[in-house]
């Protein structure tokens, strides 16, 4: 009778039912006991199944069978409950006016029949089955980071997946790229081993070993574990991992980046490829243009050939060579043109044009290049397109077509492509001046920058009449400006600076009077100088020509006390003369009190007087006396009051 109830307990635990038992012949059959499941944690509720009266509950009899031996473990006597010494003797209770026992804390221990017996014969058993459950923990997967290689003649490890804490034993399934492995000869095998731990639940550990081909390098393998709850049927999913696949290499190919049409200036990596894992050793050569022999290039330490900038002579054949470590075979790529377009430097002819007023010019501009290319001529100063095209005809030469001329030669498919060339056209005459005279406001005893510029061809040089540290600085091959550093003194200040240029066609001078600043009326800026940014006259004005006046600009506070001052003065000789016009038509009486009342009707008499009061200063009254010259007394005080009442 033992084994087969060994086995019947087996088949309960893994399929949650088990078959009735036959007993020994001559026995009564036993039906199948009642089933109760629970979680491991939680309070299992045995009901007895005998009659529930009250006398039938009042003397019931409790056991537990563990290895086909009947344990007493609880007895119920006139409605009374007691516990057995034992395991459970701490854990069970009645409930339900003794027609349940509750076992609380289950754990897989539990995990057996209960009876329970009333005072009749045995007959009256009623037995319970107690199943015990317990969702394990997520499952932990470790992938084979050694790699698998494909030519491996048996199944290698692919990852490891473990469940642990799980009640009963969960399934696991495996799965590459979402769809479930089996076990398949020579190709996938799957080992599982479980462990007990002290607890009673189970740690399960499954190994899969496949044998992998090139494909497989990205598969997604995870694993999935199947379990049951009183509630009915669970699962869990691992991560996702990938094996690393090792094959061997097949085709070797270059690439370029950027992609697309290369101009000179740009940053151009170039690097070797592989469809092997892992990739082979690389190496880049360029073909000689000359012997037609490839020599190797330098890469970093990634392998990868930098173009920084790229030039043109970078243009040519590239060849990629893969050296496989293992089988120590090379596999080359296919020759790959790389083609670095490019401008030449731009050439101007002639190169340095000279011409005189009225004569005509043509320059030409010529570059070469990898594409078609397009031409614009440019006024330097003002940025202007003159024309389109390699040739720019000059007629009818003034002096004003001297200067800076760009010719630009540039590729319209590519954008950024294009090289420049500076040519300055020389006009012959004698120097022009940026000014013709100029006054500058300065102090007595202050050193003082002066400056003059001057334009011709040949190039001028500058001279000053007075002595004094100068230097010259070239503005363009026609242009120069000359600074004069000089005390001011009154010599100076009397005589004014003049400065000359002149070359071989002639001379020619401008001239700076020196103003002296009044403390007491003008206040300038004491810091104000002669200077280049001052001089806006143009420099093509002729020498012997007159030439427009530029003025330093004046502080403006000197040109507000000028103003206020001047009209101080009109109104104040306005005023004296409308006075003195009505003193000698007899309008204006004066006392020697300065006070003159006008009779007026009696009428009047209410009306109010005004008072005219004169702030000025007794000299300053002067200028409202007669022409007689009456003189006030020393009391006056210059008051005098109108009466308005006429």
């Amino acid at each position: 009778m033992g084994f087969p109830r060994l086995v019947c307990a087996f088949l309960l635990a893994a399929c949650c039912c088990c078959p009735r038992v036959a007993g020994v012949p001559g026995e009564a059959e036993q039906p199948a006991p009642e089933l109760v499941e629970v979680e491991v944690g939680s309070t299992a509720l045995l009901k007895c199944g005998l009659s529930q009266s009250q006398g039938n509950l009042s003397h019931v009899d409790w056991f537990s069978v563990h290895k086909e031996k009947r344990i007493p473990i609880f007895r119920v006597r006139q409605g009374q409950g007691q516990s057995e010494p034992g395991e459970y003797q701490h854990r069970l209770s009645l409930q339900d006016r003794g027609a349940t026992l509750a076992l609380t804390q289950v754990t897989p221990h539990d995990e057996r029949i209960f009876l329970c017996q009333g005072k009749r014969p045995r007959s009256q058993e009623h037995r319970i089955q107690l199943r015990v459950y317990k969702a394990p923990e997520e499952p932990n997967i470790q992938v084979n980071a050694l790699g698998i290689p494909v030519d491996s003649k048996e199944p290698e490890e692919v990852a490891t997946c473990v469940g642990r804490n799980g009640y009963p034993i969960p399934q696991v399934i495996w799965y590459k790229n979402g769809r479930p492995l089996k076990e398949e000869k020579n190709r996938v095998h799957i080992q599982s081993s479980q462990t007990v731990e002290s607890s009673g639940l189970y740690t399960l550990q499954s190994i899969l070993k496949a044998q992998l081909v090139k494909e497989d390098k990205d598969a997604q393998f995870y694993c999935e574990l199947n379990y049951r709850l009183p509630s009915g049927n669970h699962m869990k999913e691992s991560r996702e991992v990938t094996v690393p696949v090792f094959y061997p290499t097949e085709k070797v190919w270059l690439e370029v980046e950027p992609v697309g049409m290369l101009k000179e200036g740009d940053r151009v990596e170039i690097r070797c490829l592989a469809d092997g894992n892992p990739p082979p050793h690389f190496s880049i050569s360029k073909q000689n243009p000359s012997t037609r022999e490839a020599e190797e290039e330098t890469t970093n330490d990634n392998g990868v050939l930098v173009l920084e900038p790229a030039q043109k002579e970078h243009s040519g054949l590239y060849e990629c060579q893969g050296l496989d470590l293992d089988t120590m075979i090379s596999l080359p790529s296919e020759p790959q043109e790389l083609l670095v377009n490019y401008v030449s430097d731009v050439r101007v002819s002639p190169a340095a044009p000279e011409r005189q007023e009225g004569g005509s010019l043509t320059l030409t501009c010529e570059a070469e290049s990898s594409q078609d290319l397009e031409f614009q001529w440019l006024r330097e100063e003002t940025g202007q397109v003159l024309e389109r095209g390699p040739v720019l005809q000059l007629h009818d030469l003034k002096r004003e077509a001297g200067g800076g001329y760009r010719c630009v030669a540039s590729v319209p498919s590519i954008p950024g492509l294009n090289r420049t060339q500076l040519v300055n056209v020389a006009v012959f005459g004698p120097p022009w001046m940026a000014f013709k005279e100029r006054k500058v406001w300065v102090k007595e005893n202050m050193m003082l920058n002066l400056s003059c510029e001057a334009s011709g061809h040949p190039r001028p040089t500058i001279s000053w009449n007075v002595n004094g540290t100068a230097s010259e600085q070239d503005q363009d091959p026609q242009r120069v400006l000359s600074t004069l550093n000089v005390l001011v003194t009154p010599e100076l200040l009397e005589t004014g600076v003049e400065c000359t240029a002149s070359n071989d066609l002639g001379k020619n001078t401008s001239v700076l009077f020196l103003e002296l600043v009044n403390l007491t009326t003008l206040t300038p800026d004491s810091n104000t100088t002669t200077g280049l940014s001052t001089s806006t006259a143009s420099p093509h004005t002729r020498a012997n020509s007159t030439s427009t006046e530029r003025k330093l600009p004046e502080p403006e506070s000197q040109g507000v006390v000028i103003v206020a001052v001047i009209v101080c003065i009109l109104v104040l000789a306005v005023l004296g003369a409308v006075l003195y016009f009505l003193y000698k038509k007899g309008k204006l009486p004066c006392g020697r009190s300065g006070k003159q009342e006008i009779t007026l009707p009696p009428s009047r008499k209410s009306e109010f007087v005004v008072e005219v009061k004169s702030d000025k200063l007794p000299e300053e009254m002067g200028l409202l006396q007669g022409s007689s010259g009456d003189k006030r007394a020393p009391g006056d005080q210059g008051e005098k009051y109108i009466d308005l009442r006429h």
